[in-house]
């Protein structure tokens, strides 16, 4: 059996683009976008709202620029969108992430990204970039800037030369040397509170060890604990997504036991919240113990 002819709808795609190019920033009402398309009907509307998510899929930037409440006038942003149609999600995300981190809102702009011409603050709100907390876009201006951070961490005031920060598993981790100290430690950003930057080139830059690998759990930052978990075999690859594979696993009937060398209690903890109650730590009793106590901090407890 032959298959549908294309030309009517492909055509129809055309006409729009071509209009919504042609008008620029004054973008094109929706019912003439309707009439151009050839929509009738009181479903007109909706079918436009189809073909233009039939153009944003091929890496058309297509917004509504109309005030809430009035009719909607879409606009084009004219945008080298090759990149957006080759790209995963998760490798436009990471793309987003480098542009941010080096300051670059033209090049934004000019690939599409949802970035351009809004402060750091802003476009963290984007899901694929991080919680949206405040701090980040204070600790980013202050690695791009080389400038000397201030702020209070697990209780504790802080004097901190940025290093590099990173995200993984959507959290940021800043890495940089406290003041007077030569060692690297690594911050969770969104467990800093009254974030300050000093003024730029205020901070040395430390030199900041490369880790072997991507996933924080890899990563030595404080000395190595064996920890035991205790799972389900519903969630047992949950938890080996979460926190990889373990060095030691056995099963018992309806419980699984998992064991790891933790370097990165910060990492295991983020991880563990995550998991919920799809995990149990069995033991050591500190590490229980530690995870607990921050649990009641985050709750208000203490």
């Amino acid at each position: 059996m032959a298959g549908r002819d294309q030309r009517g709808p492909m055509e129809r795609l055309v006409r729009i683009a071509a209009a919504l190019r042609d008008a620029g920033s004054r973008g094109v009402p929706g019912d003439r976008l309707a009439d151009l398309a050839g929509f009738t009907g009181v479903e007109r509307i909706d079918q436009l709202s189809r073909e233009l998510r039939h153009l944003g899929k091929q890496g058309w930037q297509i917004e509504n620029i109309a005030a809430d409440g009035e009719a909607a006038t879409y606009r084009m942003t004219t945008v080298d969108n090759r990149l957006r149609v080759r790209l995963t999600p998760a490798q436009q995300a990471a793309l987003r992430r480098a542009v941010l981190l080096a300051d670059r809102e033209d090049l934004a702009d000019r690939l599409g990204l949802a970035i351009a011409a809004v402060p750091a603050s802003a476009a963290l709100r984007d899901p694929s970039l991080g919680e949206g907390d405040p701090a980040l876009g204070v600790v980013l201006d202050a690695v791009r800037n080389q400038a000397l951070l201030r702020f209070r961490y697990a209780g504790t005031d802080r004097v901190v030369h940025p290093g590099s920060i990173r995200t993984e598993y959507r959290k940021w981790y800043l890495r940089g040397v406290e003041d007077g100290a030569s060692a690297t430690k690594v911050f969770v950003v969104s467990r800093m509170d009254d974030v300050e930057a000093g003024a730029p080139g205020s901070a040395e830059r430390p030199e900041v060890e490369r880790h072997a690998g991507l996933h924080p759990m890899a990563w030595e930052i404080d000395p190595p604990v064996r920890v035991v978990l205790r799972t389900t075999p519903a969630h047992r690859l949950d938890v080996h997504r979460w926190l990889g594979a373990p060095l030691a696993e056995s099963q018992d009937g309806a419980t699984v036991l998992l064991e790891y060398d933790v370097t990165h209690r910060a990492a295991l903890h983020d991880r563990l919240f995550e998991l919920g109650e799809r995990v149990e730590v069995v033991g050591p009793d500190d590490v229980r113990a530690a995870l607990l106590d921050e649990l009641m901090t985050m709750a208000g407890e203490v």
